[in-house]
C-alpha cells in the first residue's frame, strides 16, 4: 500500500494525539466535581479513594475497565455476576445508566425479567447520574490505549 506525504503526516499526527483524546475519556460526559456532592449518597454504601475497602456495596477504585461482579474480595449477587460473564465491563456511560435504576438495567443487559440487583439507590436527575460516574471515574485509571497490527503497520512504512 502507498501513503502520499499527506497521508503519512495524518496518521503520524493520528497515532501521536490518540493517547491525548483517550486521557480523559473515561470520565464520561459528566462533570466530576458536581459529581462529589452526588456521591454522598453512594457512600453510605461505596468507599472509594485511598484505603477504600468493600463495606455494605463494594469499593469502587478502579471500577472502569473492571468487569461487573468481579471486584475481588465481595460477595455480589448472582445477577451482577452473569451480568459480567455476558461481557459487562463499566464505563462512566455504563455507571450512569445503572445507577439510574440497578434492576431495571441488569433485567434489560441480561433480558431477564427476573433479575434483581442488591443496590436500591436510584439517581432519578441525568446530569447527577453523569456526574457522580464521571466522579467515579477519577478513582480509576484511564484506559491503556493499545497498538494494533493496523496501526504498527501503517506507521511503519
Amino acid at each position: 500500500m502507498r501513503f502520499g506525504i499527506k497521508s503519512l503526516a495524518l496518521i503520524a499526527a493520528t497515532t501521536l494525539m490518540a493517547p491525548m483524546a483517550f486521557a480523559d475519556s473515561h470520565l464520561g460526559e459528566g462533570d466530576p466535581e458536581k459529581g462529589e456532592k452526588t456521591w454522598k449518597k453512594c457512600k453510605a454504601c461505596h468507599k472509594i479513594g485511598e484505603g477504600a475497602k468493600h463495606s455494605t456495596g463494594p469499593m469502587l477504585n478502579d471500577v472502569i475497565g473492571r468487569t461487573a461482579g468481579a471486584a475481588e474480595g465481595y460477595k455480589f449477587g448472582k445477577d451482577l455476576i452473569a451480568a459480567g460473564e455476558a461481557g459487562l465491563v463499566w464505563d462512566a456511560a455504563l455507571i450512569a445508566d445503572y445507577v439510574e435504576n440497578p434492576k431495571k438495567f441488569l433485567q434489560a443487559y441480561l433480558d431477564d425479567s427476573g433479575a434483581k440487583s442488591k443496590m436500591s439507590l436510584k439517581v432519578k436527575k441525568e446530569a447527577d447520574r453523569l456526574n457522580v460516574a464521571a466522579y467515579v471515574a477519577t478513582f480509576s485509571e484511564a484506559p491503556v490505549v493499545e497498538e494494533t497490527e493496523e496501526t504498527e503497520d501503517a506507521t511503519s512504512d
